[in-house]
């Protein structure tokens, strides 16, 4: 008889932004696989078992913790943010395409999650208010090209935009360029937020100009929110500033 397959995610790192659904299935599963950093969040108690990877073996993991859940265990693929969003749920579900036929059987329950780019905006204000997307500067999965094309195209649509996996040792340089290109197309004056760590002990909230954005204040932990042409600032005496852009664009039909 198959067992089940919990993918989660623990949320940004606040503990409490795990959801109440996911520390259920944590409660409920065996075994726990994922990258070391993600499943430390976990207060596991005896008898439940961890499986470390690194965070480069999606694929593997998937597989593994797959065929644990094949032959009748309860399994916990944990993810940080939401699994859902550039995480381990898309890659569990790869897995099951590609894999033999015993893991279609297995009782998948993925569980949503907040991402960062959501605990990032809650902390500066409402900058995901109106249309926004999501890009991956990352270029592992993706050849670099592309990222350039959809950067260009979201913000000539005037998209908000959240970077995710901006900057590593590998690849230094790419939130550069992506800064580069995008004040091609947006005002000098758009707010560039960096969000490191939202709602954990050391979290770094960054505010910052398009024109001067530095690519050297992020790190791979790091999620770049770039604001659309009707983004807003609001300056506060005494407190920091409110960033967020409006519901409405052009007549305002309230």
């Amino acid at each position: 008889m198959s067992g089940r397959l919990f993918v989660i995610g623990t949320g940004p790192g606040n503990p409490e932004q795990m959801t109440p659904e996911a520390s259920a299935a944590v409660e409920a599963a065996s075994d726990f696989f994922g990258y070391g950093p993600y499943l430390d969040r976990l207060k596991l108690r005896a008898g439940q078992t961890r499986h470390v990877s690194d965070n480069r073996e999606e694929l593997d993991r998937a597989g593994a913790a797959l065929t644990m859940a094949a032959k009748g265990a309860d399994v916990c693929v944990v993810s940080g943010g939401d699994p859902g969003v550039f995480a381990m749920a898309a890659a569990v579900c790869e897995a099951i395409d590609k894999g033999p036929a015993e893991w279609r059987g297995v009782d998948l329950v993925i569980l949503p999650g907040i991402t960062a780019m959501l605990a990032v905006a809650a902390r500066v204000g409402a900058p995901l208010g109106h249309d926004f997307c999501a890009i991956s500067l990352s270029d592992n999965l993706k050849p670099w090209p592309v990222i350039e094309n959809r950067l260009e195209l979201a913000a000539r649509a005037g998209f908000v935009i959240a970077l995710y996996n901006p900057i590593s040792k590998a690849r230094p340089w790419q939130l550069g360029k992506a800064f580069e290109l995008l004040r091609q197309h947006l005002p000098a004056t758009t707010p560039v937020v960096f969000g490191r760590a939202a709602g954990r002990p050391d979290e770094r909230i960054i505010v910052q100009l398009l024109e001067k954005a530095d690519a050297s204040v992020a790190d791979m932990a790091t999620c770049v929110i770039i604001g659309s042409p009707e983004t807003r600032v609001i300056s506060r005496e005494g407190k920091e500033d409110l960033i967020y852009t409006p519901r409405f664009m052009g007549e305002d039909k309230r």
